[in-house]
């Protein structure tokens, strides 16, 4: 069907709804050249008899995946739009602007030919109410989604392998650095490696966290940490600090990978999920220079998991029969006669 046989004198009643987005903040800064011919779409929509001011720019999404529109403010806004009748054409310069996932991309065709709204991309205009052109549109939103299946496999793939020879450089945590030749080293402030030490000396003297924090706040001992900018911030160690600190294998001399898997909420939050270690990726042991060995932080967790199920069962007990109990109430009975 003719570009301007679909578009009706209902459609250009409404509005032209221009969305925009980019993958991540690198490719909004250094892909300046796809911002403009999104950008551009503008003039095909007042090509098609759309005014300038009847056109709606929605660029919010910006630096957004569109793997989900959960956490897409911009896409939601749209989708609302479309379903309340407000939008005549929804422009995109192709479908994975508008979604990665199919099932968004077939929730947005639904609703826009219930509302009987057009989509236009790069190669023409459709008519979301035409079987040809709905069909034509489901299998560019399925290219679309496989498309990033396959980018992201390649970069899992690629990561995975520099994972598994322990090359892949990862952030370190506080008290470990990389060289000038990328080599993992301890940290070659020495307050700060003697601080570390310490704290581990305390904690295989107490065998216990919370003890070994006790001791370095009656002492005004104060810990490391790393700012995001690269210093180094002394501060009162707290219970976390010290436990992710006895639990980080890193400190042991062990290149470690995917300890924790990330996570996203069917609202568009991020949870993290801690792994069995067999479910690591890649753990090398004596990789790089550690502050304890492999074998002395295989005992820590142990102590610590210990810990813990005496912490549990201390917390769960409730007063039950004992002699206390007893010779109470015998003292009691002896005494109510008289």
């Amino acid at each position: 069907m003719n570009v301007h046989l679909k578009v009706q004198p209902h459609h250009l009643e409404r509005g032209a709804y221009l969305y925009i987005r980019q993958s991540s903040m690198r490719q909004v800064v250094e892909n300046v050249e796809s911002a403009r011919r999104q950008y551009a779409l503008r003039g095909r929509a007042v090509a098609l008899g759309w005014r300038d001011e009847q056109i709606i720019v929605i660029d919010n999404d910006q630096g957004e995946s569109g793997a989900s529109a959960a956490w897409r403010e911009g896409f939601q806004r749209l989708v609302s739009d479309v379903g309340m009748g407000h939008a005549g054409i929804v422009m995109g310069l192709e479908v994975s602007r508008l979604a990665r996932n199919n099932a968004d991309w077939q929730r947005l065709l639904e609703i826009c030919a219930l509302a009987d709204t057009l989509i236009l991309d790069e190669d023409g205009v459709y008519d979301p109410a035409s079987f040809n052109d709905r069909l034509l549109l489901g299998l560019k939103g399925t290219m679309s989604e496989a498309e990033l299946h396959v980018i992201k496999a390649r970069l899992r793939g690629g990561i995975l392998n520099k994972v598994r020879r322990g090359e892949f450089r990862c952030l370190l945590p506080t008290g470990l650095v990389y060289d000038h030749f990328g080599n993992v080293t301890l940290d070659p402030d020495m307050q700060v490696r003697e601080t570390i030490i310490h704290f581990f000396e305390m904690f295989s003297r107490l065998g216990s966290a919370s003890q070994t924090v006790k001791v370095f706040r009656n002492e005004g001992l104060l810990f490391p940490s790393r700012l995001h900018n690269g210093g180094t911030l002394f501060r009162p160690l707290t219970a976390s600090t010290a436990m992710r600190v006895l639990n980080n294998p890193r400190y042991a001399g062990a290149y470690t990978y995917g300890r924790r898997q990330f996570r996203r909420t069917i609202d568009g939050k991020k949870t993290l999920r801690a792994r069995d270690i067999d479910d690591w990726p890649a753990c090398i042991p004596d990789a790089h220079p550690g502050y304890i060995s492999w074998e002395r932080h295989q005992e820590n967790l142990k102590i610590l998991k210990a810990n813990g199920r005496g912490f549990e069962a201390a917390r769960a007990s409730i007063p039950r029969e004992g002699p206390a109990l007893l010779q109470g109430r015998a003292v009691w009975a002896v005494r109510q006669p008289s």
